[in-house]
C-alpha cells in the first residue's frame, strides 16, 4: 500500500431520478443514485456557459436502508462524503469496461440539505437556488443567549 495517499470525494449536488435499493444475498441493503453537480464561467467572449457532471454514487447498509430509502429523492439536495471506486468487467465482446463512482462512507457519507423535486429544473440543468429567500437579517435579545 502506498503511504502518503488519500482517496477522499466530497460532493454537493442534487439526485437526478429516485435511488434503486436492493438487497445483497445475506440481506444487506445497497442503494445507487446518480448526483449532478454544476461548474459555470464566462468564455472568452463573455457568454456564460455551464456544465453538469453525473456522478454514480452507492450507499451500503443501515444507511442505504434506514436513511437514503425513505427520505432520498429525486432532485433532494445531498451532501456525500466517500472514496472514489473503479469497477472493471467485460462486455459482451469480451472487452474491459470500468466504471468509477463514490461509495458513500457509512457514517454521515450522506445528509440531506435540500428539498426534493421542486428545485430541479430540467429545461436547463440544475437550479440550485432555494426554493425561498433565507431572512439573513435576523435578530436576537439579550434574553435569548444562553451565557
Amino acid at each position: 500500500m502506498a503511504k502518503g495517499t488519500i482517496n477522499k470525494v466530497t460532493l454537493i449536488g442534487r439526485l437526478g431520478q429516485d435511488p434503486e435499493i436492493r438487497f445483497t444475498g445475506d440481506g444487506g441493503a445497497v442503494a445507487s443514485f446518480s448526483v449532478a453537480t454544476n461548474e459555470s464561467w464566462k468564455s472568452k467572449d463573455g457568454e456564460m456557459q455551464e456544465r453538469t457532471e453525473w456522478t454514480k454514487v452507492t450507499v451500503f447498509g443501515q444507511t442505504a436502508e434506514k436513511y437514503v430509502q425513505p427520505y432520498v429523492k429525486k432532485g433532494t439536495l445531498v451532501y456525500i462524503e466517500g472514496s472514489l471506486k473503479t469497477d472493471k468487467w467485460q462486455d459482451k465482446e469480451g472487452n474491459d469496461r470500468y466504471s468509477t463512482g463514490v461509495v458513500a462512507n457509512n457514517f454521515g457519507g450522506v445528509q440531506i440539505l435540500g428539498g426534493g423535486e421542486s428545485n430541479l429544473d430540467s429545461s436547463s440543468g440544475m437550479n440550485q437556488e432555494p426554493t425561498k429567500k433565507e431572512s439573513l437579517d435576523q435578530t436576537v435579545d439579550d434574553d435569548d443567549l444562553p451565557f
